[in-house]
C-alpha cells in the first residue's frame, strides 16, 4: 500500500518518525515534503498529498503540523478526502468503521512519538465497516458535489 506523507516545519520531527515507522511496516511512503525545519505554509506540503490520495495515486494519506487543525482543514477541501484529526486510537479506529476516512492528520505538539505510531498503526489496520455507514459516506459525497464544483 502507498502511503502519502507531508507536514510543515512544526510536523517534521513525527513525519521522520512516522515514515520509518511505515517503512519498517512494509508500507511504501511518498513524502511530499517540508524536508527542513525552516518555516513554511503547510497548505504547500498537505495539498498535494490530499490530492495524491483522492487521485489514488496513494491508498491513504497521514499529515502533521503543529496542532493536525491546519493540515486537517486544507486535506478537507479536496474532493474525495475524508481527513480525520485524531488524538487518540479510539477515533483513528472508528473514522476508518464509520466515515472511510482516507486521510490521518496529527499535531506533533499534541501527541508523542509512540502514541503517534499506535493511532497511525490503528488507522491504517481498521477497514471500513460498511453497511449504514455507507449511506452517510455518500451523504458526504453528495455535498461535496453540490459545493466543489
Amino acid at each position: 500500500m502507498k502511503i502519502a506523507l507531508a507536514c510543515d516545519h512544526g510536523g517534521l520531527n513525527l513525519k521522520g518518525k512516522i515514515s520509518a515507522h511505515l517503512r519498517e511496516r512494509g508500507y511504501e511512503v511518498v513524502d511530499f515534503g517540508t524536508y527542513t525545519a525552516d518555516s513554511c505554509d503547510y497548505p504547500d506540503f498537505a495539498l498535494p498529498a490530499a490530492e495524491a490520495v483522492a487521485s489514488g495515486k496513494c491508498e491513504k494519506g497521514v499529515i502533521v503540523c503543529s496542532t493536525g487543525i491546519g493540515v486537517s482543514i486544507v486535506a478537507n477541501k479536496v474532493p474525495g478526502v475524508r481527513c480525520a484529526h485524531c488524538h487518540d486510537s479510539y477515533c483513528a479506529e472508528f473514522t476508518r468503521l464509520h466515515n472511510d476516512s482516507n486521510v490521518l492528520a496529527l499535531g506533533e505538539k499534541v501527541v508523542g512519538e509512540g502514541y503517534a505510531l499506535k493511532i497511525v498503526d490503528t488507522f491504517l489496520d481498521t477497514e471500513f465497516e460498511g453497511g449504514r455507514h455507507q449511506r452517510r459516506v455518500d451523504k458526504i459525497t453528495a455535498i461535496e458535489k453540490k459545493y466543489c464544483k
